[in-house]
């Protein structure tokens, strides 16, 4: 599995904690940054790197700004993601399994560093269930390709 991670400036700490997390479990990753102090726009972060998830360079995306709300809508406007803004530990698995999101969604000055590890751990090693489920995701792809 590769993971690509990006953030704006309000997801910095964040970010660096799941390198933590990932390097713990192995997984490769690349980090696009940023690694500023200063405000810088989340789009010109999130919409890049969910496009080389969208083109299969990376099998999932970890993005994070200051709520994850502006990664999360940056990266849904990409074709092919499926970004899930997630603030705990049931949705973090529950949006793999049931709606095979590929990238996930944080924000730094809503869950703290302990949180978004255990967030990062279960999304990472959750899988998706299919069944019932990939009927409803491919009608969102479907969709998505009109």
């Amino acid at each position: 599995m590769k993971v690509i991670l990006a953030s704006d400036h309000g997801g910095v700490n964040l970010r660096k904690e799941v390198m933590e997390v990932l390097t713990e479990l192995n997984v490769e990753f690349e980090d696009t940054g940023c690694d500023c102090e200063g405000s810088v726009d989340y789009s010109d972060y999130a919409i890049p790197a969910a496009e080389r998830v969208a083109s299969g360079e990376f099998d999932k995306g970890i993005f994070i700004c200051g709520t994850g709300i502006g990664m999360s809508i940056s990266a849904n406007k990409v074709k092919g993601i499926r970004a899930a803004l997630v603030h705990d530990l049931f949705t973090a698995k529950v949006t793999r399994e049931h709606n095979d999101s590929n990238v996930l969604c944080m924000g730094e000055r809503v869950i703290g560093p302990g949180l978004a590890r255990e967030i990062a751990k279960t999304w990472v090693q959750t899988e998706f269930e299919g069944g019932r489920h990939a009927r409803r995701v491919n009608k969102v792809t479907e969709y998505e390709q009109q």
